[in-house]
């Protein structure tokens, strides 16, 4: 408890010289600090929600603050307030969160436009890889015919088919969503077949004892033997789609995360640039929480 009650202190101390030198007037020209203030509050008000949820996580918490507080106090001393730090390539924080507060909009329609392709890609991702791998990973012949070529396909990352998939595919929306749909797919189809293969022989022969079917075996005895599996993967899927998604908007988009992020990097606008990296992280931040809820709520007697 004293160590918990150390990191505690130590974070609130950093963070009262944060805000104490963001207060102060610097050597440079910043814009106002407003902002900045709004996302302190933020930040603190999100550590103390997960405090209050899960208290045996406040020494890692106050840990992850601490060094959060710290980087942001050496960033701003050395930008904003002695301005020793290239002008182009280390902007001032304030100027970083200003950018959320100026470019809202444009922000909040790259952040749907991704998510709705995300979305697209990773379901039917998911629902194909587990389906064809159900039925591949059931049927002998099939499987011999398939597997080597998922166990090829499958380490491959489909960002290396971006640029070919971007040129064949009417819209670039449809492209995204079939790299995205590569990635997911291939993984999990291989994935289904090796969890097909582990399952228990007697649940097996039961199931054929009860005379199932072959659509009521992969659906009513398979298919709940997977799940398990493929719900706890969600969380780097998830992770991995983002990913593809992000490279695949830098190449053509007009609008997305990683338009926003690649289009100010060919102006040289380094700050809007780490403001889209911040929009990314975030955005990833959630979809991981969310993923979570889900892995609790789908597997009740999975420990996550």
């Amino acid at each position: 408890m004293k160590n918990w009650n150390l990191s505690v202190v130590i974070s609130h101390v950093l963070l009262a010289a944060l805000l104490m030198v963001v207060l102060l007037p610097g050597e440079k020209k910043t814009a106002p600090y407003g902002a900045m203030l709004c996302a302190m509050a933020l930040m603190e008000g999100a550590y103390l929600y997960r405090v209050r949820r899960r208290p045996r996580k406040l020494s890692s918490a106050s840990d992850i603050m601490s060094i959060l507080w710290a980087l942001m106090l050496v960033w701003e001393v050395l930008v904003s307030k002695l301005d020793l730090c290239h002008p182009v390539l280390a902007p001032a924080l304030e100027n970083i969160f200003a950018v959320f507060s100026e470019d809202y909009l444009e922000m909040g329609r790259g952040i749907l436009s991704s998510l709705e392709i995300l979305l697209i890609g990773v379901v039917v991702g998911l629902a194909l890889g587990t389906l064809l791998g159900l039925i591949c990973g059931w049927h002998q012949r099939l499987k011999e015919v398939f597997f080597p070529i998922a166990g090829v396909l499958a380490p491959i990352p489909s960002i290396v088919f971006a640029p070919y998939v971007i040129a064949i595919m009417p819209t670039f929306r449809s492209a995204s969503v079939v790299v995205i749909l590569l990635g997911i797919f291939w993984p999990t189809f291989l994935k289904t077949i090796i969890s097909v293969e582990s399952i228990d022989k007697n649940m097996v022969d039961s199931a054929r004892t009860l005379e199932l079917g072959g659509f009521a075996m992969i659906f009513e005895v398979l298919l709940p033997y997977s799940m398990p599996g493929i719900v706890k993967g969600l969380k780097v899927t998830m992770t991995t789609a983002v990913m593809m998604l992000t490279f695949a908007e830098m190449m053509g988009s007009t609008v997305g995360m990683g338009y926003y992020i690649v289009n100010y990097n060919t102006y040289g606008n380094y700050t809007k640039v780490i403001a889209g990296i911040i929009v990314v992280g975030l955005v990833v931040t959630l979809l991981s929480s969310l993923v979570s809820v889900i892995q609790k709520k789908a597997i009740k007697w999975q420990n996550y």
